[in-house]
């Protein structure tokens, strides 16, 4: 098992998105270990831009870890239904980070099919709230360090960069101009990247 290290992570998130294509996303806990190959992000890039939480530089108890080093686990709730997971990057007071859109799943299937209640692998980690329910990523999760946790990511599989596709972010209208920005990456025909309206399949090669 080889874990990146601190330093992987202290780059803009719009460097660091693309390479976590690939990587493994690992959740142990006391009813087993599940896991999957990230193959969707979103780069959420701190004070300039408007789809993100830390706007402006807007620092409150729910942001806080991302104005700490990348690294780290950011969870918040939407809907008060649903967990979204994310990966703070870049250094102290650069408040960015990395939303996990979709994985693939590897580890720990039929305990994810439990908890998701579905037997259709497809359907088991094919958006954010989905691969939390499956993976058991909650709020208690919040500020974990992702190099030494019980929630932590790993090198899987290299993905070429022909095979890595780029889009606008996903339901973020209220971002205006900022919605337009090709900051979403995936591998290209990944079975389990989430499913989208046809105005957000509008998408480029990464430059």
């Amino acid at each position: 098992m080889s874990i990146p290290d601190r330093e992987f992570y202290m780059k803009s998130a719009l460097m660091l998105a693309p390479e976590l294509l690939g990587k493994k996303l690992v959740h142990k806990t006391k009813d087993g270990v599940c896991s999957g190959m990230i193959a969707e992000v979103e780069a959420y890039c701190g004070a300039d831009d408007k789809g993100s939480h830390a706007y402006k530089n807007r620092r409150t108890a729910r942001t806080e870890i991302m104005f700490g080093e990348g690294g780290f686990s950011y969870v918040y709730s939407i809907y008060g239904m649903y967990n979204c997971f994310n990966v703070t990057a870049n250094e102290k007071d650069k408040p960015e980070c990395v939303f996990i859109r979709a994985i693939e799943p590897l580890d720990g299937i039929e305990l994810m099919k439990k908890r998701r209640n579905t037997e259709k692998i497809s359907e088991l980690c094919s958006g954010p709230g989905k691969l939390c329910t499956a993976l058991a990523i909650d709020k208690s999760c919040y500020g974990l360090d992702l190099t030494e946790s019980e929630l932590y990511i790993e090198n899987y599989k290299d993905i070429p960069k022909d095979l890595i596709r780029v889009s606008p972010r996903i339901n973020i209208d209220y971002a205006e101009e900022c919605s337009e920005y090709f900051w979403r990456f995936f591998i290209e025909e990944n079975k389990f990247v989430s499913k989208v309206a046809k105005r957000f399949r509008v998408d480029r090669g990464l430059v």
